[in-house]
């Protein structure tokens, strides 16, 4: 694989949380399996909600939207990107640490976070969400690893 380059992005945060409304923690590291998700996550065994993932670039749009800041483990996604947008299309595969997934569809942000992070979050976050991907392929995503989008052989990549 490729050392990343300024452009492509790259893992920032990773959080997990055990059951549903539970926190979210943080860790460096995750073992994404495949079929499955990320083990230790609220949504490991789940059918296709297996990774969400958002950018850091995005979410600072959302803060200035806000008002507020939006932090990273408060919007309940599992994975945060440095910077670009986060592919929505299905079928589009991702390559990430040893990681391959694959994008089921765009994640919509959920009205918890008008609690959780300020009147409004919601709103702020809409379009800017993330995605919810599969794992296809079992491995070890970390803190640092570059994002890979493969390419997909047709008019968008």
């Amino acid at each position: 694989m490729s050392e990343p380059s300024e452009e492509q992005p790259v893992v920032v945060a990773i959080h997990l949380a055990k059951g549903r409304r539970l926190p979210m923690r943080p860790t460096d590291r995750v073992h994404a399996e495949e079929g499955a998700g990320l083990v230790g996550d609220r949504y490991h065994g789940t059918r296709h909600r297996h990774v969400s993932v958002q950018s850091a670039s995005e979410l600072a749009e959302a803060t200035e939207r806000l008002g507020a800041p939006v932090p990273f483990g408060g919007t309940r996604r599992n994975v945060t990107l440095s910077h670009g947008g986060v592919p929505t299309r299905p079928g589009t595969r991702v390559t990430v640490g040893g990681a391959v997934l694959e994008v089921v569809r765009k994640a919509a942000p959920c009205r918890i976070l008008d609690d959780e992070i300020a009147p409004g979050a919601a709103r702020a976050l809409h379009d800017r969400a993330g995605t919810i991907l599969r794992v296809l392929v079992s491995g070890d995503i970390a803190v640092g690893d570059p994002w890979v989008v493969e390419p997909r052989g047709d008019d968008e990549a």
